[in-house]
C-alpha cells in the first residue's frame, strides 16, 4: 500500500479541474470531503446545461431535433458501467454478459440537498428508488422493457440522479458490443446492438465517449470501428481507458501515439474494485497515478475520474454552445411548419351551413385546378408529375390518333381491283365514261367502315385519362374530408361515365356522316385529283400498249404498283376504275383530317363543359341526394384521421413553443 503521506502534485490544467478530494498541505493526509466528485465550473456553463435539460424534459427530440448528448459505447466488459458508477456515485447492474440491455439515459444533476433524489422513467411510468436499490430497480425496469431474457430493446430507460457531488451531465449508456450470442440471446444480437449504437452516435450533435480497456489493442476494438464510421476525424470522440492498473505497461505509448485518431483525447481511470467505497476508490485512483512507476509518467491532465468528469462537462457545454443556434433555427422551422399544417386543416364545423360552405370551397378549388390543368395548360400545381400536364398529354394522344388514323393500311387486294369489282356491280345501261355515284359511295363506305372503331377507341381512351386526372384532383382537394371523399369521387366517376356515353354517340355520328355525302370546300381535293389524273395516260399506256409489258408502274402517292394483273380488263373499265381510285384517294385524305379536326374541337368543347358546368352540378346533386344518407351532414363529423392529425399538430406546436421559450433566455443572454 502506497503511503498516504506522499505530497500530492498539483495538476496543471486550464481551466482548473475540480477534484473530488481535498488535497493535503505539507504532510497532512489526503482526506475525502465529498463523494464521488465535486463539480465546480464557470457559472456561464450551467444555464446552457439547464436549457438542454429543459429541452430533454420537453422531449423535443421526438420532433426530430437532436440535442447534444454524450453517448457511452464500448465492447462488452470494457468497463462502461464502472465508469458511469464512478461519475454518478451509484451502483449499476453488474454481472457476466450484457448488463445493459436497453439505452440507459443517465441524467446527473448536482444538488445542494444532502438527500439524493433518484427515480426511473420508462413507458410513461415514474418509479422512485434510492441508492441502495438502484441496480435492482434498473433490472426490473429492463425486464419490463426488453423482457426477462437476455435480449435487447431500443426503448430507452431514463435514470435521474440529483445529488451532491455529481457532475451536471446527461449520458446514454448503450449495450456492450458482442459478436457471439450466448444462450438466451437472439442470433442477430450483434446486428441489433450495432444498429442501436449507430442510431445514437450518428447525429453530429452526439459526443462519443468510447470506453476502452487498457488490456486490449485499441485498433481492434469494435467500438472504435463504429465511431470511426460516423466521426472519421475523431472531432467528437473522447476515449476513457479503464483497467489501467491491470495493464500499465505500454499504456503511455497507447494514449500518446493515438493510432485511432481521438481528437478530444484520452482519460485513463481506475474504477472501484470489490467492496471499496467510492471515496476509497477515488483516493486509490489518485495515489495510483501519482506513485505507480509506469502510470505516474502519464500526464496528470489525462488521468482520473475527476478529470474525466470535468472534461465531459466542458465538452458537453462547448457542444451545446455550438449547436444551440442550429437548434433554435430547427425549432422555429418546425414550429412554423406545424402552424402552417394546422391552419391548412379544415375548421371543425358546427352547422349544415358551415358544412355546405366547406363543400362549395372543395368544389371551387377543384374546379379551379381542373380549369388550369385541363383548359389553360398551367401545370404549376403539379410541376413534377407529367401525367398531370393535361393539355400536353391530350395533344400527344390526339397527335398519335391522327397518325394511326392516317397510316396507310397494307393493301389486301391488288391495285384497282376493289374499284373494278364495285364498278362491275354498279354498271347500268348508259354511257361508259360516267362513274356511277353509287360506286363512289360504296368505296367510301367501305373505307369508313375500316376505320370506324378507331375514333371510338380514341375517345374512350381520352375520357379514361381524364377520369384519372379528375380523381387525383378530387382526392387532393377533399383530402381533409375523407368522410365525403368517396361520395365526391363517385360523383366524378358517374359524370365521366355520362360524358363518355355522350361522346361515343357523338363520335359515331361524326363517322357516320362521312358516309352520307361526298362534300368538301377544300381546294386540296381538286389539286390532288388534277395532279394524279395527269398520270392516267402513262398508266394506261403501260398497262395496255407498252410492248415491254412492265409488271409495275411508279405512281405518286402510291409508289410502285403492280399492273400485270390488269391487262385482262378492257380500257372502258380500267379508265373509270383509275379515275375512281384517284378521286377516293384525294377525298379520303380530307375525310381523315376532318374526323381528327372534329374530334379535337368536340373534345375541347366537352372538357370546358365538364369543368365549367357539369362538374359542380354533378357533385352537388350527389351530396344532397337523400338516398346517400346525407352527404353534407357527414362533414359535421370530423374523421378520426383528421382529428388525430389535428391533435398531433397541437401537441407539437405546444411542445415547440415551450422549447422556443426555453432557449429564448439563453440566446438573449449570449447575444
Amino acid at each position: 500500500m502506497v503511503s498516504s503521506k506522499k505530497k500530492v502534485v498539483t495538476k496543471k490544467t486550464s481551466p482548473p479541474l475540480s477534484i473530488a478530494i481535498k488535497k493535503s498541505r505539507g504532510n497532512k493526509d489526503v482526506v475525502p470531503v465529498e463523494a464521488p466528485i465535486v463539480s465546480s465550473y464557470n457559472d456561464q456553463i450551467r444555464p446552457l446545461l439547464d436549457t438542454v435539460d429543459r429541452l430533454r424534459n420537453l422531449n423535443v427530440m421526438r420532433e426530430g431535433i437532436h440535442l447534444p448528448t454524450i453517448v457511452v459505447v464500448g465492447d462488452q466488459s470494457s468497463g462502461k458501467s464502472s465508469v458511469l458508477e464512478s461519475l454518478a456515485g451509484i451502483s449499476l447492474p453488474r454481472g457476466q454478459g450484457i448488463c445493459t440491455r436497453v439505452p440507459l439515459v443517465m441524467r446527473l444533476q448536482r444538488s445542494s440537498s444532502p438527500e439524493p433524489e433518484i427515480w426511473l422513467e420508462y413507458s410513461d411510468k415514474v418509479v422512485p428508488t434510492d441508492e441502495e436499490h438502484i441496480a435492482e430497480a434498473i433490472r426490473a425496469a429492463t425486464d419490463v422493457i426488453a423482457g426477462s431474457g437476455k435480449g435487447v430493446s431500443d426503448a430507452p430507460l431514463t435514470l435521474h440522479v440529483k445529488k451532491a457531488g455529481v457532475p451536471d451531465l446527461t449520458m446514454v449508456d448503450l449495450p456492450g458490443i458482442t459478436r457471439v450470442p450466448v444462450n438466451g440471446q437472439p442470433e442477430n444480437i450483434y446486428e441489433q446492438i450495432s444498429g442501436m449504437i449507430m442510431e445514437y452516435i450518428e447525429p453530429q450533435e452526439s459526443i462519443i465517449l468510447n470506453v476502452l480497456s487498457a488490456t486490449v489493442d485499441f485498433t481492434t476494438c469494435e467500438s472504435i470501428r463504429m465511431s470511426k464510421k460516423v466521426d472519421k476525424t475523431g472531432q467528437r470522440t473522447l476515449a476513457v481507458v479503464t483497467k489501467a492498473d491491470m495493464a500499465p505497461e505500454g499504456l503511455l505509448q497507447k494514449v500518446t501515439a493515438d493510432d485511432v485518431s481521438i481528437v478530444l483525447g484520452y482519460v485513463c481511470v481506475r474504477n472501484r474494485i470489490g467492496e471499496e467505497t467510492y471515496e476509497e476508490a477515488r483516493m486509490q485512483e489518485e495515489l495510483l497515478f501519482k506513485t505507480h512507476p509506469v502510470l505516474s509518467l502519464i500526464d496528470e491532465d489525462i488521468v482520473g475520474n475527476p478529470v474525466l468528469a470535468q472534461k465531459l462537462m466542458l465538452i458537453q457545454a462547448s457542444m451545446i454552445a455550438r449547436c444551440l443556434p442550429n437548434i433554435v433555427r430547427k425549432i422555429n422551422q418546425k414550429l412554423d411548419t406545424a402552424v402552417l399544417e394546422l391552419n391548412k386543416l379544415p375548421m371543425v364545423m358546427a352547422s349544415t351551413g358551415e358544412a355546405l360552405m366547406a363543400l362549395m370551397n372543395i368544389i371551387g378549388s377543384a374546379k379551379e385546378s381542373l380549369l388550369r390543368i385541363l383548359v389553360q395548360g398551367d401545370f404549376s400545381e403539379y410541376p413534377d408529375d407529367q401525367n398531370m400536364h393535361c393539355t400536353a398529354r391530350l395533344a400527344d394522344m390526339l397527335s398519335q390518333f391522327s397518325d394511326d388514323l392516317q397510316a396507310k393500311p397494307k393493301d389486301v387486294t391488288e391495285f384497282l381491283m376493289d374499284e373494278i369489282k364495285i364498278l362491275d356491280e354498279c354498271k347500268c345501261v348508259g354511257l361508259p365514261n360516267f362513274i356511277p355515284r353509287s360506286a363512289f359511295f360504296a368505296i367510301l363506305s367501305q373505307h369508313v367502315d375500316e376505320i370506324h372503331d378507331k375514333p371510338v377507341e380514341f375517345i374512350n381512351k381520352i375520357w379514361d385519362y381524364i377520369e384519372v386526372v379528375l380523381s387525383s384532383v378530387i382526392s387532393k382537394h377533399s383530402d381533409n374530408f375523407p368522410q365525403i371523399q368517396s361520395s365526391i369521387k363517385r360523383a366524378g366517376r358517374n359524370l365521366i361515365s355520362k360524358i363518355k356515353e355522350q361522346s361515343v354517340n357523338r363520335v359515331m355520328e361524326i363517322v357516320e356522316m362521312e358516309k352520307l355525302t361526298d362534300y368538301t370546300c377544300s381546294p386540296e381535293y381538286m389539286t390532288s385529283w388534277t395532279q394524279k389524273t395527269g398520270e392516267q395516260e402513262s398508266f394506261m399506256y403501260d398497262v395496255l400498249k407498252n410492248g415491254n409489258k412492265p409488271d409495275y408502274f411508279s405512281m405518286s402517292g402510291f409508289g410502285n404498283v403492280k399492273i400485270s394483273h390488269l391487262r385482262k380488263y378492257h380500257a372502258h373499265l380500267l379508265i373509270p376504275a383509275f379515275d375512281m381510285k384517284i378521286r377516293i384517294t384525294s377525298y379520303w385524305n380530307i375525310v381523315l383530317r376532318r374526323i381528327v379536326d372534329n374530334l379535337a374541337l368536340y373534345l375541347q368543347l366537352s372538357v370546358k363543359s365538364l369543368v365549367n358546368c357539369q362538374f359542380q352540378k354533378e357533385i352537388v346533386a350527389e351530396m344532397v341526394d337523400p338516398r346517400d344518407g346525407g352527404g353534407v351532414e357527414k362533414m359535421l363529423e370530423e374523421s378520426p384521421l383528421v382529428a388525430s392529425k389535428r391533435e398531433k399538430l397541437k401537441n407539437s406546436i405546444k411542445l415547440l413553443k415551450e422549447s422556443k421559450d426555453a432557449v429564448a433566455a439563453i440566446v438573449d443572454q449570449n447575444c
